[in-house]
């Protein structure tokens, strides 16, 4: 059997036809390298493994016991993988042809890389704000709340979405929306697993400053393209269950790094 290049671990949480789709995309692509396919469910009960056995008898099928969220779902698979690199996948993504080779290349040949994303495009083709620099402690508020309106706090977000660049040339970045991430095994190894302290969101911002504190670069590559059929929470909403587990997130994170030496990037401006 051939070794695996590379797996492709997807997360389902009720988005059955989701997965169905992004499955049929991942088909649909001319990948000229081994690569092995696992979804894991946070207990959807969906019918999602039916549709599966029936449609994709190729594709590793986990099936938690309980909503394990997105950091211990996704550790679930990615302790399952094989192969020599790895990619978280939402499902919610449409992977463009020739994407997936590109990230390869550039973490196969820059060995100092140990993550890399691509550009992420609305359902219109318009650039989607994916990577970012790492926030300072107001950030989240201004994102999720009408204070963001106001002239200085949109300055700090624009700083913050880096709009000061246009997304459409290679670049080193600090973090980027852990949709669609793609690892070496050797830096996953050093640098750990996703923490499962964190339910849902910012376990991807997290990941990203503990891939820097461990001297792996992540990188942009903007030729590899994909659609994210994403739906943004709206930001003035402050006390939607979501908002408040997504500030939660954001205070676990600050509070674990807020005696942690600051990160000198390089090449970042």
């Amino acid at each position: 059997m051939d070794k695996i290049k590379l797996s492709i671990i997807i997360l389902n949480y009720k988005s059955a036809g989701l997965v169905k789709q992004c499955l049929k995309g991942l088909g649909n692509l001319s990948l000229d390298f081994s690569y092995e396919i696992i979804v894991v469910d946070n207990n959807s009960h969906d019918n999602l493994e039916e549709m599966i056995i029936k449609n994709y008898p190729n594709v590793k099928f986990i099936r938690a016991k309980k909503n394990r969220g997105f950091a211990s779902g996704n550790n679930f698979g990615l302790r399952k993988a094989v192969g020599d690199y790895l990619l978280i996948l939402n499902p919610d993504i449409a992977v463009l042809e020739g994407s997936l080779q590109k990230m390869l290349a550039f973490l196969k040949h820059n060995e100092k890389i140990g993550m890399v994303v691509p550009q992420l495009l609305n359902p219109d083709r318009t650039i989607q704000n994916s990577v970012m620099r790492f926030p300072r402690f107001i950030i989240p508020v201004y994102r999720r709340t009408f204070l963001g309106k106001f002239t200085k706090p949109k300055k700090m977000l624009k700083w913050y979405l880096m709009k000061d660049w246009d997304h459409n040339s290679n670049r080193v970045i600090e973090w980027a929306l852990g949709a669609c991430m793609m690892v070496k095994r050797e830096a996953l190894e050093d640098v750990g697993y996703l923490d499962e302290r964190y339910f849902l969101y910012v376990e991807d911002t997290d990941w990203c400053r503990r891939f820097w504190e461990k001297d792996w670069q992540i990188n942009y590559v903007a030729s590899a393209r994909m659609i994210h059929y994403h739906m943004r929470e709206s930001a003035e909403n402050f006390f939607t269950k979501l908002n408040i587990i997504h500030i939660l997130s954001w205070l676990k994170y600050f509070w674990k790094f807020k005696n942690r030496k600051k990160i000198k990037l390089t090449n970042i401006s």
